[in-house]
């Protein structure tokens, strides 16, 4: 057996930055930017309001206060997307909504809540009382504030998020260059599994590791391939293999432990070559690694916890990696265990855990039975903690790492 971080080294280094395309904005969401991206406009392309109200010159309403108004003169009202016409002078005022040009003459915006327009019948008034002086430049946004033209917006390697998205947007541009997500096909083996969707037959059991497997691909930003089930003969296991080589990752669950049915390492060996096939952890010792005509191919354990334990420890970073991206990593907390864990075989252990925040320290909570069959436990816990392997024991109270796998949003 080799340790979790050799077994990931291996797996990383086959695995590399993957080609480029072009696409929508809205579609590359998670993606990594391809291209350093510059502004060919000012943003905002002009002076304009950040407040609905009046915009004045500020020397004309010097000293107002509630008690002794500045009156000036309604010339006209401005909205966002007009071009004001007419031309701000002495001792007048042009109404204004927010993110409207700010018009000639005028240097400053005085908000609604500043005038006595709630008292006033006329829509628009003819006139308006200043009720707070305001300074040169007061509530208004310079062209150029936010993005000048020129200006390098976006660097090369920028993961997008949603603001990134918007940022790009007001910049006009419909489409840019991404690194493209990996396609990660998934086969299922052995002669017990079922497909959804039907009776289920004595003695059988539903093909759920796929499905898992499949949205942990999608969580993280891959597409996945489902290619449905192999059946625990050579040639059926050799067939959907085939299916997969136009795959940028091949991701099996099952038959690679010890059984007499266990056959994908053994064509894993025939068809390619194998660098791994046991790690020193629990659960999932049985996991296999190796190249099939040049398409990485990682074969997880058909226990359905074990199957998605192993997935974040290395699939996940390999599709990351893939993607061009540089954080590889979970986030890693330190918690106090509630309950004990025995390590009885020198593995080290990742046992499902309920993490929560009791005022400055987090509490871990093991979720229920820790069976690698237990699926329900996966749903119910939030994190993993690790139990090294030269550790025989961590009982209540102790302080351990935890592997975070989300973070609540309720």
């Amino acid at each position: 057996m080799i340790s979790v971080e050799e077994a990931l080294e291996k797996v990383l280094s086959c695995v590399s930055v993957l080609d480029r395309e072009e696409k929508p904005i809205l579609q590359c969401l998670g993606q990594v930017l391809d291209e350093d991206v510059y502004s060919s406009i000012d943003v905002p392309p002009r002076d304009n309001s950040a407040m609905d109200g009046y915009a004045v010159r500020a020397e004309d309403v010097v000293g107002a206060t509630p008690s002794s108004p500045v009156f000036l003169n309604v010339i006209g009202e401005v909205k966002a997307g007009d071009i004001p016409k007419e031309e701000v002078g002495a001792l007048s005022a042009l109404r204004i909504m927010t993110g409207a040009p700010i018009p000639r003459g005028a240097d400053s915006v005085v908000q609604f809540e500043d005038t006595d327009e709630a008292l006033r019948r006329e829509r628009p008034p003819f006139q308006i009382g200043i009720l707070h002086q305001v300074t040169k430049g007061q509530n208004v946004r310079r062209a150029g504030e936010d993005i000048a033209r020129g200006q390098l917006v976006l660097k090369r390697g920028a993961v997008l998020r949603p603001a990134e998205i918007g940022v790009i947007a007001s910049l006009g541009k419909e489409t840019t260059w991404v690194i493209r997500r990996p396609v990660v096909a998934i086969i299922a083996t052995g002669d017990e599994l079922a497909a959804l969707g039907q009776p289920l037959p004595e003695g059988k059991i539903y093909n759920s590791n796929s499905f898992s497997v499949a949205a942990q691909v999608l969580r993280y930003g891959g597409i996945p391939q489902i290619l449905g089930i192999a059946r625990d003969r050579v040639k059926d296991i050799k067939d959907k293999i085939k299916e997969a080589l136009s795959a940028d990752l091949l991701l099996t669950s099952g038959g690679v432990s010890m059984g007499n049915y266990d056959l994908v390492k053994d064509v894993l060996a025939e068809q390619g070559e194998v660098s791994f096939w046991t790690v020193r952890m629990k659960p999932g010792k049985p996991l296999a690694f190796g190249m099939i005509k040049g398409v990485p191919h990682l074969g997880l354990p058909g226990n359905p916890v074990s199957s998605m334990i192993t997935f974040e420890l290395f699939a996940r970073p390999a599709i990351l990696k893939m993607m061009g991206k540089k954080n590889l990593s979970k986030p890693m907390i330190e918690a106090t265990l509630e309950g004990h864990i025995k390590n009885t075989d020198g593995r080290r252990i990742f046992a499902r855990a309920i993490v929560s925040r009791e005022g400055n320290r987090y509490l871990a909570r093991i979720a229920g039975p820790q069976g690698s069959g237990i699926l329900t436990s996966m749903s119910r816990a939030n994190g993993l903690v690790i139990v090294p392997e030269d550790v025989e024991a961590v009982e209540e109270g102790e302080i351990v790492k935890v592997l975070m796998l989300d973070w609540s949003e309720e």
